[in-house]
Formats: C-alpha cells, sequence, structure tokens
C-alpha cells in the first residue's frame, strides 16, 4: 500500500476459479419465480460499475439483467474437491431500501454492518484501505454465510471468480 499502514483486513484463503469453469450459462435451471423486480438496465448496471471502479464481465450482466436475484434449482458445484451450494445469487436494485428483497442488493451487502456474520464486510473484502471501489465484489450468497464473488485485484476488466470464506477471513492482529 502507498501509504505505508499495514492493512487492516485480509482476505485468507479464497478458492479462485476461471469465468469458464463458472460461466452464467451453466446455472441453466433457475427458479424464475424468485427473480427480484425490477431488473437492473444497462443505465444502472453503468452506474454501479462506475461506483464499483470496475467492469462488469459480459456474460454476467447479461445473466443478472434477466435474473435478477434469482435463486438456481441446480445450486451445487464443485471446485478443488469442496463442494459449494449457492443460496441465490445478489441483485442489483436502484432502491434496496424500498424493495422487501433489498438485502439481497449487492451493495448492501457490501455495507452491511447489522448482522453478526456480515458485520463489516465491505472492510473484510480488501486488504487495502486507501482502495477507491471494490477488489472482490460478491454476486451469490452461498451456504453457511460465505460469498462467490468475482476478483478484480489482479485485473480491473477481467476478474476472476473466487468463494470468500467468511470463516477465514477477518481484523488482523496489529
Amino acid at each position: 500500500m502507498q501509504s505505508g499502514k499495514q492493512p487492516k483486513t485480509k482476505i485468507l484463503e479464497t478458492s479462485v476459479i476461471s469465468m469458464e469453469e463458472l460461466s452464467m450459462e451453466s446455472v441453466d435451471r433457475i427458479n424464475t419465480q424468485t427473480i427480484i423486480y425490477p431488473l437492473p438496465d444497462q443505465e444502472l448496471l453503468s452506474k454501479e460499475e462506475q461506483a464499483w471502479k470496475v467492469k462488469l464481465p459480459n456474460d454476467y450482466a447479461d445473466f443478472i439483467k434477466k435474473n435478477n436475484g434469482v435463486t438456481p434449482i441446480d445450486n451445487s458445484f464443485t471446485f478443488d474437491n469442496h463442494g459449494y451450494l449457492i443460496e441465490r445469487f445478489l441483485c442489483i436494485l436502484k432502491e434496496p431500501d424500498k424493495s422487501n428483497d433489498g438485502m439481497y442488493d449487492i451493495d448492501v451487502i457490501l455495507t452491511l454492518t447489522l448482522t453478526l456474520t456480515l458485520t463489516q464486510i465491505e472492510d473484510r473484502l480488501t486488504d487495502n484501505e486507501d482502495l477507491v471501489g471494490v477488489e472482490i465484489l460478491p454476486i451469490a450468497v452461498l451456504f453457511a454465510g460465505d460469498f462467490l464473488c468475482l476478483d478484480y485485484r489482479e485485473d480491473n476488466l477481467n476478474p476472476s471468480v473466487c468463494v470468500w470464506c467468511h470463516e477465514e477471513s477477518g481484523e488482523l492482529d496489529l
């Protein structure tokens, strides 16, 4: 970090998966009754990309414009000999505070500080306290409080996919 300060938080043990290994097209069976409306349009996605200082992959942007916050029927995947269960994809809402499903909005997840599991999650998703934007963008809630995320730490335009494990991430002792 340029300021010379030690990182306040750190991500530990992220499992990195390529976009090809977890393609949005592989989520072929979804429960359409769980889609969260209104669906985001390109204008809202562009606004969020500007705020997050990242570019969403085209396949993910297309997916969320049609399947905002959806629950998959085929909701398990395996990576590195570990099984994961997707509870729900997160959504992008213009006004999450006016929606019954606003708690699944990506911005709400990034800033949520009310529950024990997700306390200060935005701080726990980076080890760079000088960061403007995001490095790790949660896109789905996994079983047991973990998240499937887009990982922009290596490339702001072509993220990898990672699993953020809440039990392995926390405050560093300074």
